[in-house]
């Protein structure tokens, strides 16, 4: 009787002993599940919003290598009571209200000044005095764009013609129009308002012809 008692305790204890590992393994299987849940491949969403933003982060850093005349222009959106505080009202009559100053008037028509010519509104700049060339107009003439996207068109059916108006890409101010009449390598003719350009010398000193 008491060999069969001690080996039915042995039995239980050794049942419970097997009960006792199997719950552990099934614990350990729930948690290693849990961890690869948590820590493991993200879902597609997941891995979309991860490449998302690490291509955010990369364009971001090459553009703020970029010269500035290469870098992507950041909009400026303003109220037309907005310029109407920051321009004179000759310059918001040219950039916000498209209008014309007359030939020869303007200040950089004859300019020989090397540098950068930049939107008098918001200061992105537009045109290289390299690409600048004398067409007889009047008004300050170039054959190409300092950067591809600095400047953008629209068709301009005033006045009973049809005309290309060159538009700063960043603010939207009027600053003259494009003809197909300008010389090599382009064939282009800037024909851009004085008023509406802002001249950022090289440090050179001007040399303008009288």
């Amino acid at each position: 009787m008491v060999d069969y008692i001690g080996k039915r305790l042995y039995e239980n204890d050794r049942g419970a002993r097997v009960k006792s590992m199997r719950a552990n393994i099934v614990f350990l299987a729930i948690l290693v599940a849990g961890i690869l849940v948590c820590c493991g491949n993200p879902t597609p969403e997941e891995a979309a919003q991860d490449e998302a933003a690490k291509n955010e982060t990369v364009q971001s850093a090459e553009e703020s290598n970029k010269p500035e005349k290469m870098r992507m222009p950041e909009q400026v959106a303003k109220t037309e009571q907005e310029w109407r505080e920051i321009l004179t009202p000759e310059q918001y009559k040219v950039l916000r209200e498209k209008g014309t100053e007359p030939a020869f008037a303007g200040k950089y028509w004859d300019t020989k000044t090397p540098g950068v010519y930049r939107c008098a509104a918001c200061r992105q700049v537009l045109f290289d005095s390299e690409h600048k060339f004398d067409s007889g107009t009047g008004w300050p003439s170039f054959y190409d764009v300092i950067a591809e996207g600095n400047v953008t068109t629209a068709t301009d059916e005033r006045y009973g013609m049809v005309r290309t108006e060159v538009l700063c890409s960043r603010c939207g101010s009027h600053l003259g129009h494009v003809f197909t009449d300008g010389p090599e390598p382009t064939g282009l003719r800037y024909c851009i308002n004085s008023i509406s350009l802002e001249l950022d010398a090289k440090g050179a000193e001007a040399s303008d012809s009288k």
